[in-house]
């Protein structure tokens, strides 16, 4: 059979999903199967052992007619069997009727194995995604790990016992940012107990790598400097992270590092947050009332609320 899977992003989500795609590759161990994506996820879903080819999907515009007449010609060339939509958005259900409508997993109208549970939006990503293969036919969904897509990080130059800072997020949604003052505050706390804080993130979140360097000097900024691979590297040899709601703390968890997650009321942790062996969920309404040492707590450096000096007290 010739297989189709969707995942288009963004981060997070692409994360999550490699343990359905682990899934489908087991359920589909003879047959060939593509992976659908965009740009940015092109690397990774070129290291995971789960698909013999990557396409990248250019998503035109409403009314690129030319670009959807080629995103039409390209996937009913593909001749799929069969498509797994671990996207289940509107823009993909539509492939199903641009493709010919093969067998399709999804929410699609006509869909050969829906999922049509009315709770499906209320359910965490990974059971929803779970229960979707389920449906088609696949019992065994393991959880997300991305290993494999670990490259060398020796170059770095660091230190053993590293805590990851990842400070970022998405810029329209500042409220999903705990204040760079407090990851400053902790990254101070932690180098005092002989961590090396390394702050992780794109190089437009260089601004909050320096807010944390210039109060903890022992800190190393690495915004704007690691690849993907290069993140879940880093991930394999930390003593943990901390981070926000973001991309880079599903990659780092995935990768099998201990982890606290901090989350605003912008965001739901029953719904995306990342799952480890060792992940705290840390909430507040507003982030910026969620105090240092609460955090620090997580990390095992309770130290009291003055001594965490910016940071805020309980």
């Amino acid at each position: 059979m010739r297989i189709l899977v969707i995942k288009l992003g963004a981060l997070g989500d692409f994360v999550q999903a490699m343990g359905p795609a682990a899934a489908i590759r087991a359920h589909h161990r003879d047959d060939d199967i593509t992976v659908l994506t965009t740009a940015p996820y092109v690397a990774l879903a070129e290291a995971a052992p789960y698909f013999d080819r990557v396409w990248i999907d250019r998503r035109p515009h409403a009314f690129d007619l030319v670009g959807w007449w080629r995103l039409r010609r390209h996937l009913r060339h593909g001749t799929f069997d069969r498509v797994y939509d671990l996207q289940t958005s509107g823009r993909s259900s539509f492939y199903h009727w641009l493709m010919g409508r093969p067998q399709w997993s999804g929410i699609a109208r006509g869909a050969s194995h829906p999922h049509r549970n009315p709770q499906r939006d209320l359910m965490h990503t990974l059971e929803r995604q779970a229960e979707q293969l389920r449906l088609a036919g696949i019992d065994a969904v393991p959880p997300p790990q991305v290993s494999w897509a670990a490259l060398d990080v020796a170059h770095f130059g660091l230190s053993p016992r590293l805590l990851l800072l990842v400070p970022g997020g998405s810029a329209h949604r500042p409220l999903k940012r705990w204040p760079a003052e407090n990851y400053a505050a902790l990254a101070a706390l932690a180098a005092r107990h002989g961590l090396t804080p390394v702050v992780l993130g794109g190089a437009a979140e260089r601004h909050l790598a320096a807010v944390i360097c210039q109060r903890a000097p022992e800190a190393r900024d690495l915004t704007g400097r690691t690849s993907y691979g290069e993140i879940v590297g880093l991930a394999r040899i930390a003593w943990r992270a901390v981070g926000n709601d973001t991309g880079p703390m599903h990659l780092i968890v995935a990768a099998g590092c201990a982890a606290t997650v901090l989350y605003s009321a912008e965001s739901d942790p029953a719904l995306t947050a990342p799952r480890g062996k060792d992940v705290r969920v840390l909430r507040r309404t507003r982030l910026a009332d969620l105090p240092v040492s609460e955090v620090a707590a997580t990390l095992g450096l309770g130290e009291s609320a003055a001594a965490v000096a910016g940071g805020r007290a309980p």
